[in-house]
């Protein structure tokens, strides 16, 4: 397990907003009665930059940001089963460029929406439990990974049907898998983190033909040859308490946990003994009152910044590449009160959204300084 060495300390950013920007709500809908606990912009489609998917209850909801505020609602999908809770949603697309909505939630079924014809195309059973959390593979669309109470990890190919490689076992997670992530650059590598308050790296390096042979396969999924990873090349004890949100920035990683704070650090391996190393904790973003789990942050395209929010219905917005941190904003209004569990910033950062335990969405638009 890693450890933080001394004289490393890490640099705390200030609770004083830069006043670099400055955000206004635009939009406030309300969905529905039920807790909203995804909504993410299409960065997978240069096309659909503005368009963004929620999640609450059993309903999907497609929208679109328009000038001037304006929220348009594209599509909305309600599952059969009346008691499924989505609690996780991401955009993907099939190989011939149509997008995809992936959801999943208490039922452990990850549905496959094609959102181009408006019509289910696929669903994945495989998890033993409910799923916490899907990410979608940028330099590669149609792959995803999904994050499980069921201690696992899954690569699904969303435009086959198959489970490539489950992440599991002797070195996996010890309790529910709260988030995951692809790295941005090298394909090969994820990292997760949940209730076992580590975050584990893994390689798919070896296991890559099975990936391209996803791609190929003719014969049924289930009778796809899935591997498991049982080994981690990579864990860390960064927190004392679950993490539940986890996202790489370059090499390093950007998590939390419910105190308060997000932490960015480096992973250092070592390369002759996979699975240990140390950790250099680089920086913290605090957030205050933000001690409840299921509190998801968000970045821009470029991960220039990062925005959160909290149990109080507040958002702070981070510049992620300064040092020391700098606060670009905090967000507050009289009416938001509310638990927000995630928040979804545009392609470039101008629109915040958020989705709150309340069934509401707020929209926040950068206001122009002349």
């Amino acid at each position: 397990m890693a450890r933080i060495p001394i004289g490393c300390e890490p640099v705390v950013g200030s609770l004083t907003p830069s006043k670099k920007k400055e955000y206004r709500v635009t939009n406030r809908l309300q969905e529905g009665k039920r807790p909203l606990y995804a909504v993410v912009f299409n960065f997978i489609d240069s096309r659909y930059f503005n368009v963004f998917a929620t999640v609450g209850g059993n309903r999907v909801t497609v929208y679109q940001c328009l000038e001037g505020g304006v929220i348009a609602v594209l599509q909305s999908y309600i599952d059969e089963d009346k008691d499924e809770s989505f609690y996780t949603v991401s955009w993907a697309c099939n190989i011939d460029g149509s997008p995809f909505i992936v959801a999943g939630g208490i039922n452990g079924i990850l549905r496959v929406i094609d959102a181009g014809n408006e019509k289910i195309h696929k669903s994945f059973v495989g998890h033993g439990d409910s799923i916490n959390e899907i990410r979608t593979q940028v330099l590669k669309p149609s792959l995803v990974v999904s994050a499980s109470k069921d201690e696992s990890v899954r690569l699904w190919n969303v435009h086959t049907g198959i489970c490539i490689l489950i992440f599991a076992g002797a070195g996996g997670h010890r309790n529910e898998v709260l988030s995951v992530d692809f790295h941005p650059s090298d394909i090969y590598r994820i990292a997760s983190c949940g209730m076992d308050n580590t975050v584990k790296i893994w390689s798919m390096k070896e296991f890559w033909t099975y990936v391209e042979k996803s791609f190929t396969w003719t014969d049924l999924p289930s009778k796809f040859p899935t591997k498991y990873v049982q080994f981690p090349i990579f864990i860390a004890s960064v927190h004392s308490n679950y993490v539940d949100c986890t996202r790489w920035l370059g090499d390093f990683i950007l998590s939390k946990s419910v105190d308060n704070e997000i932490v960015l650090w480096e992973p250092k391996m070592k390369e002759q003994s996979p699975g240990e190393g140390t950790v250099d904790i680089l920086q913290k973003y605090p957030v205050p009152e933000c001690d409840i789990w299921f509190i998801k942050f968000s970045c821009d395209f470029h991960y220039k910044a990062a925005a959160i929010g909290n149990r109080e219905g507040k958002i702070f917005v981070w510049e992620l590449q300064t040092s020391p941190p700098a606060m670009i904003a905090r967000l507050s209004h009289v009416q938001s009160k509310s638990p927000i569990r995630q928040t979804a910033m545009s392609f470039d950062g101008s629109t915040i959204l958020s989705c709150c335990e309340d069934g509401t969405i707020w929209r926040w638009d950068v206001v122009a300084t002349s």
